[in-house]
């Protein structure tokens, strides 16, 4: 009796430790090789070259504004593939007038590095950077964060004036994602990464949309309506019951999206000023 509890409890901390030594491959499962724009139907953006604040060098995909002063969406795209896989999802925006940079992450898309929650988010702030550089009012930058993304795009607009913030999929932390898929493990006491938005998103003085499916048991939907509830004003939540994880533009998400920017005179129809 007692060996057959000591093989099993030797098995739960092989486990354990097992999922210490290895979190960051569980949460981040980045594509290495290089995207290319002709085959992510974004062929009118360009390489974008930038470097971060501890030196790494970074390409993204950069389109400017066509109007001078229409806004510009900086998409942060969620923990798996690259930016190539994203352009179905910046081309209702480009088509509506946007400029957009759809912002890589370093150890995605043949960028160096690894990733890491301290990385993300220096390669946001390098985003942002790069932005300043090319002249556009922070104002009139719309930061979209897409599943993990949503946890760069908080963090970033609780430290800088921004036009509006869009969350696709959120979470409050990764550290409440991770309990809940595993209830039997110390989940709490050992994830580096946190990305802890709950605590973040008091921070934003922006507008804040969030959309979020029903059916997403990826990042639960109790996630995304505990983000929203936590939010400062003003605020907007549009939860569609048929959609999952990866499917809300399929199920009018841009629409949404759309409205909600131009209640805030963000759509790409408008200048600032006018």
């Amino acid at each position: 009796m007692i060996e057959g509890i000591l093989v099993v409890l030797g098995v739960y901390l092989m486990i354990v430790v097992g999922m210490f030594a290895f979190q960051r491959k569980l949460l981040f499962f980045p594509d290495r090789n290089i995207p290319h724009l002709e085959s992510s139907d974004v062929p009118e953006m360009s390489v974008a070259h930038y470097r971060t604040a501890d030196n790494m060098s970074l390409n993204s995909w950069y389109k400017s504004p066509p109007v001078p002063g229409a806004p510009v969406l900086v998409y942060f795209h969620g923990n798996a593939g690259h930016i190539g896989d994203r352009g179905s999802k910046v081309r209702p925006f480009l088509d509506a007038g946007f400029g957009v940079l759809l912002a890589s992450y370093r150890g995605y898309g043949g960028n160096p590095g690894r990733p890491s929650e301290k990385g993300l988010l220096a390669d946001g702030e390098a985003a942002l950077a790069f932005l300043d550089a090319q002249g556009v009012d922070r104002t009139r930058i719309v930061l979209y964060g897409e599943s993990l993304g949503s946890g760069v795009a908080v963090a970033l607009a609780g430290k800088t004036e921004i036009g509006a913030v869009i969350l696709e999929a959120p979470f409050t932390s990764i550290v409440d994602v991770g309990a809940a898929a595993y209830p039997w493990a110390p989940v709490r006491l050992a994830i580096r990464d946190r990305f802890d938005s709950l605590s973040r998103i008091t921070d934003i003085s922006a507008p804040i949309l969030v959309v979020h499916g029903e059916l997403d048991r990826t990042v639960p939907i109790a996630f995304g309506r505990r983000l929203l509830a936590a939010a400062p004003e003003p605020k907007n939540g549009h939860f569609f019951p048929f959609a999952g994880h990866n499917d809300l533009h399929d199920h009018g998400a841009i629409p949404v999206i759309m409205a909600f920017l131009g209640r805030y005179n963000l759509d790409a129809g408008q200048k600032r000023g006018d």
